[in-house]
């Protein structure tokens, strides 16, 4: 499936700033399955751009900046992608919850999606009992790797309630899970950390979601949205595969990787600061269309 993504941010300031400085991860990567063809950011007010050095992780980032008053700021990703994945399934010989968990210590990788990079707790996304012993019902030794993974995918879509209002940016993965409630971010970082320790490798990714209207409904343009998944290190034979907790599925098709890190601080798709009074407002239109 080829795919043309707008995704527009506008930041509408109370009082005009003096200069803006953010850093954009808006590119999408190309990876297992997908093609970046084209990208391009439009600015306005016009911004100077430039890239930023590699961060060690699978991550194309832009730094804009804008040194002119203004009130408003408006930040436009386009880009053409192309996406040939097969969902992927549990296979009989899959490498067991453990063995996936030995191998991943044991390779002698220092690249950007060594497991070893994703093992561990990272900022944003730390190691909690609680969590660790619900997610272990899923992921239980001897149980094949994906199997498993997809089955806590699943566990974390039936028990957690998808609610915009119940969960902020810097929510930590003990207070969603608490509340059983929140975003994809929410509950991509819960399944992180159980699966971290469980001794799996798992990253962060943040990217898209093609959404199906409703049948006889048409497609709303900009009615789209950012998303966060999972990824798991499941053995050398089958590498890195998505696992989706907010819908309980596999990554297929329907997604598109913008950036993998070990959580949310390493992929935010715009972060930065801005000179001037306090008060301002975000809005955000994504805008997944299929072309075939």
């Amino acid at each position: 499936m080829r795919y043309a993504i707008r995704h527009r941010t506008r930041f509408k300031y109370a009082f005009p700033v003096r200069f803006a400085r953010c850093n954009l991860r808006l590119r999408p990567i190309d990876w297992d399955g997908q093609t970046t063809e084209d990208h391009a950011v439009v600015v306005e007010p016009a911004a100077s751009q430039t890239a930023v050095r590699p961060s060690g992780y699978p991550v194309k980032t832009t730094r804009i900046v804008v040194d002119r008053p203004a009130t408003e700021l408006v930040i436009e990703s386009r880009a053409h992608v192309t996406v040939d994945r097969i969902a992927p399934a549990p296979l009989a010989d899959d490498p067991t919850v453990t063995q996936a968990a030995v191998g991943a210590r044991e390779l002698r990788d220092l690249s950007e999606m060594a497991p070893a990079n994703y093992l561990f707790p990272s900022p944003l996304i730390d190691a909690y009992p609680e969590i660790a012993v619900w997610c272990a019902q899923e992921l239980r030794p001897d149980r094949g790797v994906v199997e498993a993974g997809l089955a806590l995918a699943q566990a974390i879509r039936t028990n957690f309630h998808y609610d915009g209002s119940a969960t902020q940016l810097d929510t930590s993965p003990a207070e969603a899970f608490a509340k059983k409630r929140g975003v994809c971010q929410d509950f991509a970082q819960i399944m992180i950390s159980g699966a971290r320790s469980a001794g799996l490798a798992a990253a962060y990714v943040s990217g898209y979601l093609r959404t199906i209207p409703p049948p006889g409904k048409a497609r709303l343009v900009g009615a789209d949205a950012t998303h966060a998944w999972v990824l798991l290190w499941c053995g050398p034979a089958r590498g890195w595969l998505g696992f989706d907790p907010t819908n309980g599925v596999t990554m297929g098709a329907d997604h598109i990787v913008t950036a993998i890190g070990r959580d949310y601080a390493d992929v935010a798709p715009i972060d930065g600061i801005f000179l001037g009074r306090d008060g301002q407002k975000i809005d955000v239109a994504v805008d997944v269309e299929p072309l075939g």
